[in-house]
Order: structure tokens, then C-alpha cells, then sequence
């Protein structure tokens, strides 16, 4: 052969198609997915048959794993040791598989997901339900094939005298198929065979008046009987499992919520890690501590609560955010007459019958030919004995054992083999009594052979053999049903009380940004003096909320800070609280300017913010509420330069009064501004001069007296009728709140609006701080420029100012 020929010039596509092709067909039909008859994978087929064959069965001692893993690689399954391993260790867990096929001794891992001991540590024996599967194997029931190396014999299915698939399941994923078959009960499966061999025409309603549904071998509450009946008429289904829990009462008003039982393939330390999450990451306030407290008796999670805590509802959560529920899809591909199919369970109990038919038939015809070649050896000896001094002259006149079967053969005609029976006779055999004995063995054969013969020419009488053996399995092997099933998938609604204590807290905001809440007992105890915060800061905000609540907190660029009030840092009175920029990351100039508490995120209120280039917008207070909050959002989207001055919860009733740093002002009703989306720019609110800018904006409600209290950049204060201010529009210049000046004129800090009990503080850009009563100003009109309260020229020019916060103890 010359170098060039070594090489065959083939298209990628045809050379990656046909081989892929090899090796889907190869893991679709001999590797992933189990047969419909045995309801085995071929590794689980080999593992159990090269135990079977090496006499490693359920009578006899146990004997190390690790042979068994070589021999099966040796002589069946030439793949890695650890996947044999793995599908023995598999087979032998009572946690995943209803009716272990294999016993064995030392660790074979646990629920929690630990590892199996090392093969060379462990011992296995087949079970005595596995045998089970194997019995009559010797009887040339099924179909042997050689093995990869041709040195061995090894069957394509085992004889199964039980319908392994449905009780133990099976899960696989190969090429474009996978499958996921739940376990079932013994005794309820084998009731569904006899049915449908009693009535082949029975429908899935027939069965499963037998066949309630999957039995996991690790017990739970199974919801869904529509779900379970789909797919026992589609081969597709959905259920839900649940863990089964009660609830245990504790000293102290506590109570416990205590799991004994979880959903199948779920790892424990994983569920109880998962479930202290919620704890910890605060999602889930009502739970004081997750133990594991199972044990050599059985399997055990105590979720201890807080006092006067809903367990009930604690529950509902946690099997609706952790895997204390799951959702079992079913996917009943098996392999049935050589290629995957979707199964039905008329079709599964269909299949496993045939196959049932097809093993007790060739049982029986291996146990008819077997007793028909003994009753011709009976035949032979009894005429032998009959003759027996001619045999035994016939015999020794001969030369060899060849010589003597030759004789008796052409002298007496008996046949080859029976001349072999008498040849091989021994010499105490040969008594006159035995004659008796051969008489009854071969009234016992003939009875037999027409047993046998009945059996293989009458198919009721086939099915009644069949199910008389599978009740005989039925008897010995049933086992009470583990999982409880309920008809209906609950719907899981999950309110807020359950999440977070209800609890009455004290929460400050203050205007450098500092948030906390504090218990009612650390503020009472301080008597709501010795506020700790800085000496250039102040209270922007100190109410009575709860745990329940959120707050809306309002930056200087146009953002929001979603804030449980659950989630708020728990600080004592007299310490500082933590600041927003740790919760938030928040840009180095952006201030906290409004908080809001929110009890209810109500369609009829409305957020209202207003910039100091005087856009102004209006969005409902419900597209505030959001689920995910671990950023600043958007409330208004501000153009370069721009920032907020006010924002406000208003109602549509309200109006607004807009006040420039120039002394212009303008006062509109809500409704003047169409309802925008929280992301939108907003409209002009009042039509600004070159070089003015918005000061700040009040909001007026209606039917409520008050006055507006204005304060300018030089110490002047003033109070003024709201009946100098007509409702207008929006984006007008708007009307004078101030006279001009030639020289030094005023320039608005802010307008507020106040009734009488209100004082004001002013603080000055020295630092100093003024506290006005409102109540003993009078009224000017709006061309005044009020009187002096504040002395600039020795504190300094006023910088800002705030209405002094009264404890809103309203729940």
C-alpha cells in the first residue's frame, strides 16, 4: 500500500454525520435509557448478571465490590471502573430506588450527598428481589449474545419476574432523549399487570384505580392525580412533591416546623443549607434556627421559629423558594422493540407481559424437553432392569465402555443416550426395589410433561402461570406505600406577614444620608432625646413605621432608593446610624433630599418631583414597588445640570406652589401634569428667566389652612395668604412673592407650606441655626420682602432651611 492511499478524501459533514450517527444509536439503544421489559440500563444488566453468574447471590456471604467491578469490566462492560461503581452504589441506595437490587455492607453514601467508600472498602450481594430478575435465566429464557471479546455469553434482557421499570424507575439522558420514570409500589404494579392480563383492553381510569400513582422511596406528599394520569395516557406529567412536615410546640409561645420526609433525588445538606439561607440573607425573619437532627431512626429537620411567628406561612414560603417542593416532570422513554418510545402505561404493562409470555414460554419448553430426555432414560432403565442379567453379561463380554454402549444399542435397541444412563450405572443401583422408584419418577414426569404441554398450547392457561407466580412475588416482596398522594397541585400564596415580624419601629433619615430604625424600647428609653448625628446634619425624617413598610428614598439626581424598613440596620437611638452609600451605591455629589414611607403602594397616590430648571412630572406611587432593589433607580431623567429640589406623595386634589431664587412663583392643580412612567423627563413646570432657577416646591392639600413661609438667602422671613395665589396653569413666568432691589436684592431660599403649632429652622452658611415659631408672624402680601429674623453680615448668609420634625406615631 502506498503512502497516498492511507487517506480517503471524504466531506467533514458526511464523516461528522455518519459518525455521530454511530454513536447516538450506539448511546440511545446501549447505554442511557432503560428496556421496557427488564427496565434496565445494560450496565445494570451486566453488574447484576456478573453477580449472578459468579454466585454472588442473596444466600451467600457478601463479597467485595471491587471483584464484581472487575469482572464486569473484564468480561461484559469494557468502560471506566468508576461508572460500574457508581451504578452498583446506585442500586444499592435506599434513598433511590424503591426495592434495592443490590445489599451492601459499609458506606455506600447518604441522602446528604456524600460519597460511597472506596470499591476495595465495600461489600455487595444481589438482593433477594434481584434474584428475582435473574430467576430461570439458566432455562434459555432470553437471549445470549457474546460479549465485546467473544469469550462470553451475556443476555440482551433479563428474564424480570417482576416489572422492575415501573417499581424502581429510571432516569437517563442520551442523544435527543432523556427519561425520567418515577418508582411506584410493588404490590400496586403488579395488581395493574394481573388487571390488564385479566381485561388486555383496560384503560388508564381502570388502572389506576390499582395503580394510584409514583411511590418514592423517600416518602413525601405527591400532588397532581391529573398530572399523574396524563402521563400514564401521554408518557408526559407534571406533579409536585412535598416534604412532609408537622408542627411541634415549644416552650414560650415557640413552635418548630419538623420535616421527616423530603422530595426524591433532593440532596438534605443542600435543602437545610438553602433554607438557613433564607435566614441569614434576612429574606425570611421568622426563623430563629435550622438543625439537623436526623438520625439511625430516620430522617429529621427542625426549622425552629421566632415567637408568635406563622409557622404555616414560614412553610408555604419555603416550599415555594427552596426544594422542600419540587416539581417532577415525567418522561416515559424505554427502549421497546429496539428504539426509544414514549410509553404509555397500557403500553409499559403491554410490554412487560409479552415478555413475560415469551420467558414462561421458553421456560417451558427448556423444562418439557428436559423431562421428556430423562423419561426416555427412565424408559431405558426400566427395561434394563427388566433384563438385567443380559445387560450385565452383554456388558462384561464387552471391550470398553464404547464397545458396551455399542452392544447394548444393536442387542437390545436403546438408544445413545440411554445406553450412557446404563453404562454409568453403579452397581447399587442395580437392587430389584429400584424398580418402584423409576415407576413413580416417571409418573411424575408424565404429569409434568403434561403440564408443560398444556401450558404451551393454551395461552389462559400461560397467563394464569404467569399470574400465579407474580402473586407469589407479590406476597413475599409488598411493601406498605410510602408517598401519600393528594389530587390537587396547591397554589402557593405567600403575603408579606409570613416574611417579616410585624414590628413597631422608630426610622430616621437624616440629611447627610444616615438611615436606621430603632425598637420602640431603645427610643422610648431615650425618651427621643440624644439623637446621634453629626453637628452639621439634621433630621430629614423621624417616624414611627413597621417592619412591614418600605421607604422611598429621593436623591438630588433623580433617583429613588427602594428600602424595607425590615432590611434598615437595627441601631440603637443614641448611635449613629449606617449610611445610605453602604446599602446603595450612591455617585459622590448625590444627596438624599426626600423620604417617604409607603404603607401600601395605593394607585390613587402619586409621586411628584420637580427640578431646578423647572420640569416637573407625575407618576403613580405604585410603579415604585419593585422586586429588585440592590441599586439606586429612576424616577425622573434629568437633563445636564439639572437636579431635584423637591419630590413629594401627592394625591390629584393637591396643587402645587413652584417658587424661582428670583422671586417668581406659580401655583397649578396636579392635574395639570399627565401621569408619566417613573423613567420619563417630565414637562415644564414654570417658565424660568435667563440665569433663574427653581428654588424648591411645596406641596398645598386641599382643605386643609395654612400659609406660605418664605425664607430668603438674607435672614428675611415672611408669611403669605394662599388667597394671593390663583390656581393657574403650568409654564407661566408666574407671579412677584418679592420687591426688587436696586442694590443687594433678595433671593429666595425656599418656600414652605405651614400652619400655626409649625417651627422652622434656618441654618446659615456659618453653621448657626435659628428656630422660628410661624404662628406669631403675620401675613404680608406678596410684594413685601418680609422681616429680618437672621443677622447675615455676623452668621452668615442662610443656606437652607426645614420644618422641626414632629414623631409621626400614626401606624
Amino acid at each position: 500500500m502506498t503512502q497516498t492511499e492511507r487517506y480517503q478524501d471524504l466531506p467533514l459533514e458526511e464523516v461528522i454525520g455518519d459518525r455521530f450517527g454511530r454513536y447516538s444509536k450506539y448511546i440511545i439503544q446501549d447505554r442511557a435509557l432503560p428496556d421496557a421489559r427488564d427496565g434496565l440500563k445494560p450496565v445494570q444488566r451486566r453488574i447484576l448478571y456478573a453477580m449472578f453468574h459468579e454466585g454472588n447471590t442473596n444466600e451467600k456471604p457478601f463479597r467485595k465490590s471491587a471483584k464484581t467491578v472487575g469482572n464486569v469490566i473484564g468480561n461484559y462492560h469494557p468502560h471506566g471502573d468508576s461508572s460500574v461503581y457508581e451504578a452498583m452504589v446506585r442500586m444499592s441506595q435506599d434513598w433511590k430506588v424503591r426495592h434495592m437490587l443490590i445489599e451492601m455492607h459499609g458506606n455506600n453514601g447518604s441522602v446528604d450527598g456524600d460519597p460511597p467508600a472506596a470499591m476495595r472498602y465495600t461489600e455487595a450481594r444481589l438482593s433477594a428481589i434481584a434474584g428475582e430478575l435473574l430467576r430461570d435465566i439458566n432455562k434459555e429464557t432470553v437471549d445470549l449474545v457474546y460479549n465485546f471479546d467473544d469469550s462470553e455469553l451475556e443476555p440482551t434482557v433479563l428474564p424480570a419476574r417482576f416489572p422492575n421499570l415501573l417499581v424502581n424507575g429510571a432516569t437517563g439522558i442520551s442523544a435527543g432523549y432523556a427519561t425520567d420514570m418515577p418508582p411506584h409500589a410493588l404490590h400496586e404494579v403488579l395488581d395493574a399487570v394481573l388487571m390488564r392480563m385479566d381485561k388486555p383492553e383496560s384503560s388508564v381510569d381502570e388502572l389506576m384505580t390499582v395503580l394510584k400513582g409514583p411511590d418514592f422511596p423517600t416518602g413525601g406528599i405527591i400532588q397532581g392525580v391529573d398530572g399523574i394520569k396524563k402521563a400514564y395516557e401521554t408518557g408526559k406529567g407534571k406533579i409536585a412533591i412535598r416534604s412532609k412536615a408537622d408542627f411541634e410546640t415549644l416552650k414560650g409561645g415557640k413552635e418548630q416546623i419538623v420535616i421527616t420526609e423530603i422530595p426524591f433525588e433532593v440532596n438534605k445538606a443542600n435543602l437545610i443549607k438553602k433554607i438557613d439561607e433564607q435566614r441569614l440573607d434576612k429574606r425570611l425573619d421568622g426563623i430563629a434556627d435550622v438543625r439537623d437532627e436526623s438520625d439511625r431512626t430516620g430522617l429529621r429537620i427542625v426549622i425552629e421559629l421566632k415567637k408568635e411567628v406563622d409557622g404555616r406561612g414560614i412553610l408555604l414560603f419555603l416550599f415555594k423558594n427552596t426544594d422542600l417542593q419540587v416539581t417532577y416532570n415525567f418522561n416515559m422513554i424505554a427502549i421497546h422493540n429496539r428504539r426509544p418510545t414514549m410509553m404509555t402505561l397500557p403500553l409499559l404493562l403491554d410490554a412487560y407481559i409479552g415478555h413475560q409470555k415469551d420467558v414462561v414460554t421458553k421456560r417451558s419448553k427448556f423444562d418439557l424437553q428436559k423431562a421428556k430426555d430423562r423419561i426416555h432414560i427412565v424408559d431405558g432403565l426400566m427395561k434394563a432392569l427388566s433384563i438385567l442379567d443380559e445387560v450385565i453379561k452383554t456388558i462384561r463380554s464387552s471391550n470398553d465402555k464404547r464397545d458396551a454402549k455399542n452392544n447394548l444399542i444393536s442387542r437390545f435397541e436403546f438408544s445413545e443416550a440411554q445406553a450412557e444412563a446404563i453404562v454409568s450405572l453403579q452397581l447399587y443401583r442395580l437392587t430389584n426395589t429400584d424398580i418402584t422408584d423409576l415407576r413413580n419418577e416417571e409418573a411424575e414426569l408424565q404429569k409434568i410433561i403434561s403440564e408443560l404441554t398444556s401450558i404451551l398450547t393454551s395461552d389462559a392457561k400461560l397467563i394464569k402461570v404467569i399470574q400465579k407466580e407474580l402473586q407469589g412475588i407479590r406476597k413475599q416482596f409488598a411493601e406498605p406505600r410510602r408517598s401519600v398522594i393528594e389530587d390537587k397541585i396547591e397554589e402557593i400564596k405567600v403575603t408579606l406577614d409570613v416574611l417579616i415580624p410585624s414590628e413597631e419601629v422608630v426610622v430616621t433619615v437624616t440629611k447627610d444620608g444616615y438611615v436606621k430604625r430603632t425598637s420602640s424600647r431603645s427610643y422610648s428609653a431615650s425618651n427621643g432625646k440624644d439623637f446621634a448625628m453629626k453637628e452639621s446634619d439634621y433630621l430629614l425624617f423621624e417616624s414611627m413605621m413597621n417592619t412591614q413598610h418600605q421607604l422611598l428614598l429621593f436623591t438630588s439626581l433623580g433617583n429613588y432608593i427602594y428600602q424595607p424598613v425590615h432590611e434598615l440596620p437595627d441601631i440603637r437611638w443614641k448611635d449613629l446610624g449606617q449610611h445610605v452609600s453602604s446599602i446603595v451605591s450612591l455617585d459622590s455629589n448625590e444627596t438624599i433630599i426626600k423620604a417617604i414611607p409607603v404603607v401600601n403602594f395605593d394607585e390613587n397616590q402619586f409621586i411628584f418631583v420637580v427640578s431646578k430648571n423647572g420640569q416637573v412630572k407625575r407618576s403613580t406611587l405604585a410603579e415604585y414597588n419593585v422586586q429588585r432593589y440592590s441599586r439606586a433607580l429612576n424616577t425622573m431623567n434629568l437633563k445636564k445640570g439639572d437636579q431635584v429640589v423637591s419630590v413629594d406623595l401627592v394625591t390629584e386634589t393637591d396643587d402645587v406652589f413652584i417658587v424661582t431664587r428670583d422671586g417668581y412663583a406659580v401655583r397649578f392643580n396636579m392635574q395639570e401634569v399627565q401621569v408619566t412612567g417613573v423613567k420619563t423627563g417630565g414637562v415644564k413646570g414654570i417658565n424660568l428667566k435667563d440665569d433663574d432657577i427653581v428654588a424648591n416646591a411645596t406641596i398645598i392639600p386641599v382643605d386643609v389652612r395654612g400659609d406660605l413661609f418664605l425664607v430668603t438667602h438674607r435672614g428675611a422671613v415672611k408669611k403669605m395668604s394662599l388667597k394671593e395665589f390663583e390656581q393657574g396653569g403650568r409654564a407661566k413666568r408666574g407671579v412677584v412673592v418679592l420687591r426688587e432691589l436696586k442694590s443687594n436684592a433678595h433671593r429666595v431660599v425656599g418656600v414652605m407650606y405651614v400652619q400655626n403649632q409649625d417651627q422652622v429652622v434656618i441654618e446659615t452658611s456659618k453653621g448657626v441655626r435659628e428656630t422660628v415659631e410661624t404662628k406669631p408672624i403675620r401675613v404680608s402680601d406678596r410684594y413685601s420682602n418680609g422681616s429680618f429674623t437672621i443677622d447675615t453680615d455676623k452668621d452668615g448668609l442662610v443656606v437652607r432651611f426645614w420644618k422641626v420634625q414632629k414623631m409621626n406615631t400614626e401606624k
